[in-house]
């Protein structure tokens, strides 16, 4: 009986758009609707078992938690019903009526077009009920939350039009029935073989039993008036394994189950890369399933987005998102712990003191590392996969994870000199074995992108001497590499910091490095040098002869232990000031426009030219000008009397 009016209230804008994409877009995958109505149904289990922990009276009359399927032919309806923790009407109208804006904004950014991809995106972002629009022309949700009483039950319907209705209604029995009416055009799913064939492909590794009519000719009539749905005499009967799949031996696990599993436990539809199914004994007894997906989650770089493994005790499970268990360099990895250890109230707060908690950790991020490395090991094109993906998140562990420092050196991948692509696929161990006789660093440089890395002059002269370089774009990388120091006994040298340290390198070139450095020494050298340091003023440290350059008539090089401009970049985005420091300008007293410079009687001219060699300079390590207006000018004005010069007489 309804004890309240019936209430109707507009869609937000965003839950509009995403209905008119459900119905107009996704058509050719319309089966999906199943797999997230499953899922929630299997959520709502959840969340009343780790409830009841508290409160057992929450159970009521009906401890056994079960997801029940019908359909009616007859009505043209699919009937997906579970006992969970149910709703409220608040809950009905906020959960079923809007979306985060954020998530959904993000929904539309991925969107591509492609209907499978897309549909793949549905459950990720938390949109999953509105996928039951595919199918069907009206929807309605009969709901009780658990421990209310039967007065409060709930009646939420749409027929996806931009509006719903809500009302209280009479409902016994907890947790949430979802009553499909589906379109002319899906009839097809009324067909109890087909739903079960569905089940088992999507659902079969629940670690509750969905249960459907062994007689397909019965049916389940869901009452209009929201009362205990009118139940013809029915047999039910389990359609799927309804065992926890990270409690089966591995040996008697597919790998399509581990693949679904993932995709029942993610949301994703894409296939995951790589698994590891590990139950330890002893001391401490816990199973971990670990998965490494194939795409970043659209909240990747929010570091403080919910992450973490599906934590369960016993088999019962507790919270979603446990991100204690591994660091935060590995919150792309996704998955299910399962311990015997820990107390069924555990907390986060408990979670974050316990010294059980601490040593899965320490536990679990080596196993996710190894994982890792058989991947790389094993599928290099899965690999360049993953850390096309993921390997600006990994690199951040080098800094925070000293005691996993080598087993993630390894795993990295660099962009190099050593070929034209700016696609990451060399590793360190490449780099070493392609090093020259006598080479005693590991040589790179960090830029804003690879195109700038790979172009910045201060590489020049070991491009020539054909010393491979790593080319590092990523923001981070300039604070990674200030957290290493060398790899397998050979250190790592900034290209843009300080002196080269060539050593023996030199070869055939060491007569023109002395060469250079000697001609620094002539009254001539030394002279152009001091007046570009009083052209320059305060601008840079020094200015001296450079043994890095062949192309290019400057560079700028930072101190050993200064402050890059990627590192800068990051200390004012947060606010904070970054320390002064100057670079020294380094040039090659060889090239024409130096040349030129020196010749130049004329103060002013020389100032000016000074300065635009500096700008250069600057601009091709990726550095931003104080005044890029002042350079335009000053470029202008050579410019101009360049132009003039030609066209005298």
């Amino acid at each position: 009986m309804t004890t309240a009016a019936a209430e109707k209230h507009g869609f937000q804008a965003e839950v509009r758009e995403l209905l008119h994409l459900m119905i107009h877009s996704l058509y050719s995958h319309k089966e999906i609707f199943l797999r997230e109505l499953i899922s929630n149904a299997s959520d709502a289990n959840d969340k009343l078992r780790f409830l009841a922990l508290s409160d057992g009276a929450l159970y009521g009359d009906d401890p056994e938690l079960k997801i029940w399927i019908s359909c009616d032919k007859d009505q043209g309806t699919v009937t997906i019903r579970d006992n969970g923790i149910g709703m409220t009407r608040d809950d009905a109208v906020s959960h079923l009526g809007t979306i985060a804006r954020s998530g959904t904004s993000e929904f539309f950014k991925q969107l591509t077009g492609d209907q499978q991809k897309d549909s793949a995106l549905i459950g990720q972002f938390g949109v999953g009920f509105y996928s039951a629009f595919i199918v069907a022309a009206e929807v309605e949700v009969l709901t009780r939350r658990a421990g209310a009483p039967t007065a409060e039950g709930v009646r939420w319907a749409s027929k996806a039009d931009g509006e719903f209705t809500v009302e209280h209604i009479e409902r016994p029995e907890r947790g949430t029935t979802v009553v499909l009416h589906l379109k002319e055009d899906t009839r097809e799913f009324c067909d109890a073989w087909k739903l079960r064939s569905l089940v088992r492909r999507y659902s079969d590794h629940l670690a509750f039993p969905v249960l459907m009519p062994k007689d397909v000719a019965s049916k389940e009539i869901a009452g209009k008036d929201g009362a205990a749905a009118g139940v013809e005499p029915l047999d039910w009967e389990p359609v799927n394994e309804a065992k926890a799949l990270w409690t089966r031996p591995r040996t008697e696990i597919k790998d399509e189950e581990y693949r679904e599993f993932y995709q029942h436990v993610t949301h994703d539809f894409a296939e995951p890369l790589a698994w590891s199914h590990n139950k330890v004994e002893g001391k401490r007894e816990y199973t971990s399933l670990l998965y490494i997906p194939a795409r970043a989650p659209f909240d990747l770089y929010h570091r403080d987005a919910a992450r973490g493994l599906k934590l369960y005790v016993r088999r019962v499970f507790i919270m979603d998102d446990a991100e204690q268990f591994l660091p935060l360099y590995l919150r792309f990895v996704k998955g299910v712990l399962d311990s015997s250890d820990l107390p069924l109230n555990i907390s986060r707060e408990l979670l974050q003191q316990d010294a059980d908690v601490e040593a899965m950790r320490g536990a679990l991020t080596k196993r996710a590392l190894d994982l890792l490395a058989k991947l790389m090991r094993e599928d290099t094109e899965k690999y360049a996969t993953f850390w096309k993906e993921f390997g600006a998140v990994l690199k951040e562990g080098v800094g925070e994870d000293a005691g996993n420092r080598d087993k993630i050196m390894p795993l990295l991948r660099f962009a190099t000199t050593h070929a034209e692509s700016n696609e990451p696929a060399v590793s360190l161990g490449d780099y070493l074995a392609r090093m020259k006789q006598g080479q005693q660093f590991i040589y790179f440089v960090t830029a804003d992108s690879m195109a700038t890395a790979r172009s910045n002059p201060c590489i020049e002269q070991l491009r020539a001497k054909g010393v491979e370089v790593l080319l590092l774009g990523d923001r981070i990388d300039e604070w990674v590499m200030s957290q290493v120091r060398e790899f397998e006994g050979k250190r790592f040298k900034d290209a843009a910091r300080g002196d080269l340290e060539l050593g023996t390198l030199g070869g055939a070139d060491a007569k023109a490095d002395a060469d250079a450095k000697a001609k620094a020494e002539t009254p001539e050298g030394k002279a152009i040098l001091e007046r570009m340091k009083t052209a320059l003023g305060e601008r840079v440290a020094e200015v001296r002869a450079s043994t890095r350059l062949i192309e290019s008539p400057a560079c700028l090089v930072i101190g050993e232990h200064d402050m890059g401009e990627q590192m800068r970049r990051i200390f004012e985005a947060s606010g904070q000031k970054a320390p002064e420091s100057k670079p020294a300008l380094e040039v090659n007293l060889e090239h024409a426009l130096v040349k030129r410079l020196a010749s130049l009687s004329d103060d002013a001219e020389f100032t000016e030219l000074a300065q635009l060699l500096a700008d250069q300079a600057q601009l091709a390590e990726g550095g931003r000008l104080a005044n890029p207006g002042e350079f335009v000018q000053r470029l202008n004005r050579v410019l101009g009397r360049f132009v003039a010069a030609r066209a005298a007489p």
